[in-house]
């Protein structure tokens, strides 16, 4: 079948002949090759990992990104586009444990560290095919024959060598810290991670009360949300200017912030009120007997202490809180590590030795309760953090770490991100930039297996620190730079002559994908100017999901300014969270997950991502129904498609293309205005990398196209006055849809190549995405014409409705309308020639004295009424022509037979006018023994008339 031609839209075949024609012309290469000299358009692409499937948020995240590159290419640019491939890290290394049925840091290390990296290296490919099926499917264009690699050694001696970079500028440093540690993982986690997993939950917390050393009748009342961190508690904080009480509650007194008195839930007495400061140094009774190598158990100030919730007394566990180690530090307080790297309590908290410690919460609650020192409990619901990979519940954790110091770079960070254009532009300020003014040391160390080795060496007797930035530091070539073959490299110490040996972690993933812009050219030691002359850096372009703000986006960032190279991008498109319909995240367990393939297979991927562009903002969450999917099919494709199918049908194939075309019909002048006002508005909208604006303003266009000119045009196609007329409207239609065709490119680049190709001429590009983008013709523009002939449609609605509310049927005309031509000046003839026709009006008066905006003369005469029934004898006889499966170009003869005069009459009266209408020879006499094609009998009026065509 030639789809061409095809009256039934079946976009997903279009698209894989397309894709055919694609592969076979190598359209993406050549693409590239005609600008291979021009400026640059300089996009990165965010590495997917292709050991999981690709998602429908995948889909989203591509079909945003596709649409600057295809546009800026037909605009003349080079916009080499490189794929990527993230593969490192926990996502990998999760992925292979549940292969392998490993469940521990233990069992990999029996298992064998090169083993198992091997398996990483392996898995890491596992659904590659299925990425790159889908991304050529939805007609991401990207170079995936040359992709950047993560693993390979060019890329990891660039990640090494940006950390030599850092290490030099002293910004890396080791440190003893609580950080987010993840206990299933056996590793600490960076801030960005740890911002990709809370949950909200509800936790049991407590109000728990200390005897004080000095008066046992009286207690500390304390509040926390971790019961399992107090078997480490070493002491308590209090503000030293905040106003605290002693409350008696029966027999028992507690001491608390004046502000938090409703805690007691009770009638309570005071008996003293004094300055916290009062009662730094005031010892307390332990909870737990655990011995001290320092003196503990005591008061402390603290400014970070507040009377927002709580008591105003907080409980100090250094081991397990940022702000408790600092307080710890401060105060010289001993560190009291009670649990063990897997999360489970040690031998020294005797009663829940070997227990993990989110599970030992209930446990410990009923021991406080049972001795008498739980004051009460309740549920508390608040965000707690998860790990981003294994959804492990994290804990804070005291822990020798590596860290970038990005606290010393805030202000630089903010003036970069102060340079970037983002959409959503609330964003800059907002979601990202709070997050920079809050921004944390990078906790950069990893104690895992399958990642980039942290290129650090320490001395085992004097501790002298080298960083490693270039594997020409090394005595022999390494084949893999991994471990465990990494860790087999020892230096020399240069201070004490001891051995260096490397330290044994691996880094944070996030940095080899923050890292790209770099490491992907094995940047410095080759393909430097590609950087140091702005060839390929920063880009012009990104765009990715809106979980990447504290992600993707942010490492890059980081990166690119820990190296003083200013912002890594200059304009980015955060898109929103892919929802289901009931507005819920998708997911496996909810069963609400969309296959994007499956879809794609329905509708095509040119209405998936249609879909995408248009149904609300790019940084919008966009709940996914198929029902708005079908609807776009239907609707704007189906539009366009058959503004297509009409131009096909009705030209003739001498069809010439007339280059200095100068319409003279109102219509034609209309949509050319129409057209071009486009040309400047999506030009615009995409510079201003505003895909959803432009792909709007293109779908109310083909409305317009549709609804107004081609609707107004048919007479000029199907039954013109003479050649010249016909010819002019289809140079028209012509014009347009060519035009249209490159616009829409960027967005539906197989509908519009399907177009492209069925009105290309031999001297044209072979194909619309080596096309060049339309410019504007100013001179087209008449701003004047299009606010008339929007004002000459308002009044086509209003008569219309005023039509409906009367019930007479469009088809019966009418002797006239009058418009108050004060609210309504049409003063163009073929204005209101249209305005006549479209409301089926004799005439059209204008009246500056009328009351209402419209007023019809409803008064239908006997004439008035016969040439209303020949229209709809006219309708009847064409669907009948289309049922019998005639051609616009067979002849027929109508045959006809009635006993009603009125109906006989009007058969004699307007035979001419039903031949010219229906393509007919004659109008005769019916024979009942002749054979018809097809025959109906239907009522007009009062009477009944049978009909009959051949």
């Amino acid at each position: 079948m030639n789809l061409r031609r095809s009256h039934t839209m079946d976009l997903p075949q279009i698209e894989e002949k397309i894709l055919k024609i694609w592969r076979k012309k190598k359209i993406f290469e050549k693409s590239l090759k005609r600008n291979k000299d021009k400026k640059r358009f300089v996009f990165f692409e965010g590495p997917p990992t292709a050991n999981g499937m690709p998602g429908l948020h995948h889909v989203e995240a591509r079909a945003f990104k596709d649409v600057l590159p295809r546009y800026k290419t037909m605009r003349g640019f080079l916009a080499d586009r490189k794929a990527g491939w993230d593969t490192h890290g926990l996502p990998v290394e999760i992925e292979v444990e549940k292969e392998l049925g490993l469940k521990s840091k233990k069992e990999i290390e029996k298992y064998g560290l090169a083993k198992f990296n091997e398996k990483c290296r392996e898995s890491v490919w596992k659904y590659k095919n299925e990425w790159e099926k889908i991304t050529e499917r939805i007609a991401f264009w990207v170079d995936m024959k040359d992709p950047y690699i993560t693993y390979e050694n060019d890329y990891i001696e660039s990640v090494w060598w940006i950390v030599k970079q850092i290490w030099d500028k002293g910004l890396l440093y080791k440190d003893y810290k609580v950080v987010h540690y993840c206990p299933r993982c056996g590793t600490p986690l960076s801030s960005h991670e740890v911002a990709q997993g809370y949950k909200t939950v509800k936790e049991a917390s407590i109000y728990f009360k200390l005897p004080i050393k000095a008066d046992p009748a009286s207690f500390f009342l304390v509040w926390t949300t971790t019961p399992w961190t107090l078997p480490a508690n070493v002491a308590i904080a209090v503000g030293e200017n905040i106003t605290y009480v002693k409350a008696r509650v029966g027999e028992e007194k507690y001491i608390l912030a004046k502000e938090r008195l409703a805690v007691l839930n009770e009638s309570y007495e005071i008996e003293s009120e004094f300055l916290g400061g009062t009662l730094v140094g005031q010892e307390y009774e332990p909870l737990y007997e655990i011995k001290l190598d320092k003196p503990g158990y005591k008061v402390i100030p603290a400014e970070f202490v507040s009377t927002e919730d709580g008591t105003g007394i907080v409980h100090i566990a250094p081991a397990f809180g940022v702000e408790d180690m600092e307080a710890g530090r401060l105060h010289d307080l001993p560190v009291l590590m009670t649990v063990d790297e897997a999360g489970n309590f040690k031998e020294e908290v005797k009663q829940w030795a070997g227990q993990f410690v989110k599970d030992a919460d209930p446990s410990i609650i009923a021991d406080l309760k049972k001795r008498e020192l739980l004051f009460r409990e309740e549920m508390y619901e608040h965000e707690y953090p998860f790990c981003w990979r294994c959804h492990t519940p994290l804990l804070y954790y005291a822990k020798t770490s590596w860290f970038i110091k990005m606290t010393a770079l805030r202000e630089e960070l903010l003036e970069n991100n102060a340079q970037i254009n983002w959409v959503p532009e609330h964003l800059k300020g907002g979601r990202f930039g709070e997050w920079l003014k809050e921004v944390k040391d990078w906790t950069l160390s990893r104690d895992r297996f399958w990642g980039t080795p942290l290129p650090i060496w320490e001395c085992e007797k004097c501790h002298e620190i080298k960083v490693v930035g270039s594997v020409k530091e090394f005595k022999k070539k390494l084949r893999d730079l991994h471990k465990p073959f990494i860790d087999e490299v020892v230096f020399e110490c240069p201070k004490c002559g001891g051995q260096m040996n490397r330290v044994s972690e691996v880094m944070d993933c996030w940095f080899d994908s923050g890292s790209m812009p770099f490491a992907q050219w094995h940047y410095p030691f080759a393909n430097k100017n590609k950087i140091d002359d702005g060839e390929a850096f920063p880009a012009d372009f990104i765009s990715e999901g809106i979980d990447q703000t504290r992600g993707w986006f942010y490492t890059l960032l980081a990166i690119s300014t820990l190296l003083g190279k200013g912002p890594a991008y200059k304009n980015v498109i955060s898109v929103g969270h892919l929802l289901d319909a009931k507005g819920l995240k998708m997911s496996k367990s909810k069963g609400n997950i969309v296959e994007p393939m499956a879809i794609i297979s329905e509708f095509g991927a040119d209405t998936v991502r249609w879909y995408l562009y248009t149904v609300n903002q790019a940084g919008d969450p966009k709940r996914f129904d198929i029902k708005d999917v079908k609807d776009k099919y239907n609707r704007f494709f189906g539009t366009l498609f058959n503004v297509y199918l009409f131009f096909k049908t009705y030209t003739e194939k001498s069809f010439k293309p007339q280059k200095l075309f100068q319409p003279q019909n109102i219509l034609d002048k209309w949509i050319l205005s129409l057209l071009n006002s486009l040309i400047a508005e999506v030009s615009d909208a995409l510079d201003k990398y505003d895909v959803v604006g432009a792909a709007r303003a293109i779908e109310n266009f083909v409305g317009e196209l549709s609804n107004w000119f081609v609707r107004r045009s048919r007479r000029r196609f199907q039954k013109p006055e003479n050649k010249s007329e016909k010819n002019e409207a289809s140079q028209t239609l012509y014009f347009v849809l060519l035009t249209l065709s490159k616009l829409a490119a960027p967005f539906i680049p197989f509908l519009s190549e399907e177009i492209y190709l069925g009105l290309k001429k031999s001297k044209m590009p072979e194909s619309v995405h080596l096309a060049d983008w339309p410019v504007a013709d100013k001179k087209a523009i008449n701003k004047s014409l299009e606010a008339k002939m929007a004002q000459a449609r308002a009044i086509v609605v209003l008569a219309l409705a005023e039509r409906a509310l009367a019930g007479i049927k469009v088809r019966q005309p009418l002797a006239g309308l009058t418009i108050n031509n004060k609210q309504l000046a049409i003063n163009n003839k073929e204005l209101v020639e249209i305005i006549k026709d479209e409301i089926n009006v004799k005439e059209v008066i204008f009246d500056e004295t009328l009351k209402d905006q419209v007023k019809l003369d409803k008064k239908i005469t006997k004439e008035l009424k016969e040439e209303g029934w020949a229209r709809e004898l006219t309708r009847q006889i064409q669907e009948m022509r289309k049922e019998a499966g005639l051609t616009r170009k067979d002849i027929i003869s109508i045959a006809w037979h009635s006993t009603d005069k009125s109906l006989a009459s009007l058969m004699t009266n307007w035979a001419k006018y039903f031949e010219r209408e229906n393509l007919a020879q004659e109008v005769i006499a019916y024979d009942k023994k002749a054979k018809y094609l097809l025959a109906k009998e239907m009522k007009l009026g009062e009477g009944k008339i049978k009909l009959g065509i051949k």
